[in-house]
């Protein structure tokens, strides 16, 4: 085994990890939290799967629907709480695992539901465990990643996630029909596995490390890193640069703080972008299976086979995103996605929204500028934080799209449930997309910059 003398104290633990190269150690790493990833997101989608049985098993009005769509959106509003203040308490590893084992649990436990009450309290359970989980594992990635291509890194890492509700869709597709909507859920239950494994095998952030104050243990773990680095590498590391400092802060971070000074602007821009994001988003997809059905008259696996068409687009949209940002950067990238979100919506509103197929092609068009924004927000949102209020300040970004996840369902059905049309549904959601287009041009640019440089 390669051994790695560690560098002299002046290297902070910032420096060390910029030097890295990328290696088995980072593909393990991202391969450890993207699993937890990626069930999270199947999980997230299996109720608009579910959907289009559940309204003639249990005979569900408009109202009934929207619950069992909103009911895990719910949950997820309070997992990002919780986890915001866990994460940046407890860590960010065993606050993801806590949420990995609570989603898993609570996926059998909506597989068993005899009605549609128990089925969204269960939901909402799974919710808490989901909305925890991706924007504390978003957080740890970020904190792993070289400056240079903190992007790439991460948004690579985050296409795992429309890959996740890919997944759901696909194997919707032949599950629901054949085995039953609660076979999904069964196999929603698959991260709990996961819960116990990410503790032994994922190293803690030495960065959350010594901003606790818990300076020893952070450089055991970065020794560790690199000796494990060094060791895929078959090779000495690069010398740290002594320009780069780590933060020298380690008091507690303050929920307060993400609302004074410098970062009042960053918080109230990325909260009104992942607002808008899953408001448009969640709005159209959790429906989109029953519109399809109902509106359409298009069999269930048609339905469900036009659903995986938009998440494989969004999902080529993300790795779009993940080859370009560190070059283009943040800001341009967000505001071209939602624009281009605008534009898809107007022009399916303006075609009136007349038949499945049309709907399902520029549909697509729009998720894939969609998924584009949600995995650069993910990527985004804890750069602009210091160590000591990161997951929190990732987290409330997780807090404000769940309120767009939860109003943007709700608001579809009421237009409907109102006599409203398909393209009265698509026009609003085109005019809020070209809202957040208009705030994401006072985003703070963060390209090329380290953490402790953007926080300092």
């Amino acid at each position: 085994m390669t051994t790695v003398a560690n560098p002299p104290v002046h290297y902070s633990i910032a420096a060390r990890l910029e030097r890295l190269p990328h290696s088995r150690w980072h593909v393990k790493v991202r391969f450890l939290i993207g699993a937890v990833t990626f069930f999270e997101a199947f999980d997230q989608l299996l109720a608009a799967s579910a959907l289009p049985v559940l309204r003639k098993e249990w005979n569900l009005t408009t109202a009934g629907a929207t619950l069992a769509l909103t009911a895990a959106s719910i949950g997820m509003l309070f997992g990002a709480l919780a986890a915001g203040w866990l994460g940046d308490r407890i860590g960010r590893v065993r606050t993801v695992a806590l949420g990995v084992a609570v989603t898993g649990l609570a996926s059998l436990a909506v597989a068993l539901s005899d009605g549609i009450e128990a089925f969204s309290l269960f939901r909402l359970i799974q919710g808490i465990g989901i909305g925890g989980v991706v924007p504390v594992a978003a957080t740890y990635i970020n904190e792993i990643a070289r400056s240079d291509n903190r992007g790439r890194l991460v948004l690579l890492y985050e296409m795992i996630f429309p890959a996740g509700l890919a997944a759901a869709s696909l194997v919707a597709v032949w599950v629901v029909p054949t085995l039953g909507w609660r076979a999904m859920f069964v196999i929603g239950a698959v991260p709990v596995l996961f819960a116990a494994l990410l503790p032994r095998h994922v190293a803690e952030s030495p960065r959350w490390l010594l901003a606790r104050g818990r300076t020893q243990e952070a450089e055991q773990v970065i020794a560790r890193i690199e000796a494990e680095v060094a060791e895929a590498t078959r090779g000495p590391l690069p010398a740290p640069a002594p320009s780069v400092r780590s933060e020298e802060d380690t008091s507690r971070g303050r929920l307060r703080e993400l609302f004074s000074g410098r970062y009042l602007r960053r918080t109230a821009v990325v909260s009104a972008l992942w607002f808008v994001a899953y408001y448009v988003n969640h709005g159209i997809s959790t429906w989109l299976p029953s519109l399809y059905t109902k509106n359409f008259g298009l069999d269930l696996s048609t339905a469900l086979g036009y659903t995986l068409l938009g998440n494989v687009t969004g999902l080529l949209g993300t790795l779009v995103v993940a080859l370009v940002i560190d070059r283009v950067g943040r800001r341009p990238a967000l505001v071209t996605a939602l624009g281009g979100t605008a534009v898809t919506l107007g022009m399916l509103a303006l075609a009136g929204a007349t038949s499945g197929l049309q709907v399902a092609l520029l549909a697509s068009g729009t998720t894939f500028f969609l998924y584009t924004v949600n995995s650069g927000l993910y990527l985004y949102s804890p750069e602009l934080y210091p160590t000591r209020n990161r997951a929190k300040g990732a987290a409330f970004g997780g807090l404000c799209n769940r309120l767009g996840v939860i109003l943007g369902p709700v608001a579809l059905g009421a237009i409907l449930g109102a006599g409203g049309s398909l393209a009265m549904v698509f026009a609003q959601f085109a005019a809020v997309a070209a809202v957040g287009a208009v705030v994401a041009l006072l985003a703070v640019e963060t390209k090329g910059r380290t953490l402790e440089e953007l926080n300092a």
